[in-house]
């Protein structure tokens, strides 16, 4: 092997270095290395505070599963209720809470009590409703007692069976006008349904089963309602069935109801009923001290109404609340395909 110049001086200075280590432990390299000591235990408690706590909310239009919308799945679909979905199933099971107004009882049972249009959806549209991640509906509309008190009670247990919360209907009053309240990572969310179009006789009582229906005569109460529902939750949605079918503009009714309903303590309104997607509005409310969000009407979501291309067209809701607030509110357009399939307008 080749003597190199220095060698042994290089050897012997590393014999040195290399003892005076093992003399002086791991305290020689202390201004090079220091030890970190990681609580373990602790650690999900301190990401806790670095990452927000979220949640996701996809609120949507009409929902008819009968007439066309059956056939279509017993022909195209080959009698599978998940049919109507299929389109836009991945999206909101995405989310935590996929909400919607539910047009009309289903079950089996009742008769027709109803106008020439009158729907009863099949009992099994609950595989498709739950099949697309729906987990609250509202009942509070003009169709829920298509088929009399029967169907309507009939659909309230299905639902439950089903795992599907509801709102704006009940077994009596206190049912129907009561909040429901989803709580997801440690955040509340609270949803009432109303509707101002419907017999008296549809009206939930103390003993009674119904639907929650208003009027002005009683818009004080319904504010008193929201004030008390809004203290027991983060974020509050209204439902509101209101309005003239087939209008592109809401009625005054229509704004005076949300408007109020934000001013009591709503954040969101999410309209129904009118069939066609009606303009959005970011309301500050001098009462509330808050800015609330109103969408008087989100068209159809699945429906049968292929007459027109303003019925084929819809819009769902994407809320996106952080740390117990809404960080993000945003419209997103739908159609409706010759199925009747709600899909994702990419224009």
């Amino acid at each position: 092997m080749p003597n190199f110049p220095g060698k042994k001086l290089l050897l012997i200075a590393f014999g040195f270095i290399f003892g005076t280590f093992l003399l002086l432990g791991n305290s020689a390299f202390g201004f090079l290395i220091k030890p970190v000591v990681v609580d373990v235990e602790a650690l999900p408690a301190q990401v806790s505070k670095t990452v927000p706590a979220s949640l996701s909310i996809i609120l949507t239009g009409d929902i008819m599963l009968n007439r066309q919308v059956e056939y279509q799945i017993r022909t195209t679909g080959n009698g599978d209720f998940k049919f109507p979905f299929l389109k836009i199933a991945n999206a909101l099971r995405k989310t935590d809470i996929v909400f919607g107004n539910l047009e009309g009882p289903i079950s089996d049972k009742g008769q027709k009590v109803g106008s020439i249009y009158s729907f009863r959806m099949n009992p099994r549209s609950v595989e498709g409703l739950s099949f697309a991640g729906f987990n609250v509906l509202s009942l509070a509309n003009n169709h829920v007692f298509d088929y009399d008190r029967i169907a309507l009670e009939d659909t309230l247990l299905r639902l439950k069976a089903a795992d599907i919360d509801y709102a704006g209907a009940g077994f009596d009053e206190k049912e129907a006008f009561s909040p429901v309240i989803k709580e997801v990572n440690g955040t509340k969310i609270g949803f009432l349904a109303y509707s101002d179009l419907g017999s008296l006789y549809w009206t939930a009582l103390e003993k009674s089963s119904g639907l929650a229906l208003i009027g002005l005569e009683y818009i004080e109460k319904t504010k008193e309602d929201i004030k008390k529902a809004k203290s027991q939750v983060d974020v509050l949605i209204v439902s509101l069935h209101s309005g003239e079918e087939y209008i592109k503009e809401p009625g005054q009714l229509q704004i005076n109801f949300a408007r109020a309903a934000i001013d009591a303590g709503a954040d969101i309104v999410a309209g129904h009923h009118p069939h066609v997607v009606q303009k959005n509005e970011i309301y500050p409310s001098a009462s509330s001290g808050q800015v609330g969000y109103i969408f008087y009407s989100l068209g159809n979501f699945v429906f049968d109404q292929d007459f027109s291309p303003e019925t084929m067209q819809g819009q769902i809701v994407k809320v996106i609340i952080e740390d117990k607030k809404i960080k993000e509110v945003t419209p997103i357009d739908i159609k409706l395909n010759q199925y009747y399939q709600p899909e994702l307008n990419e224009n």
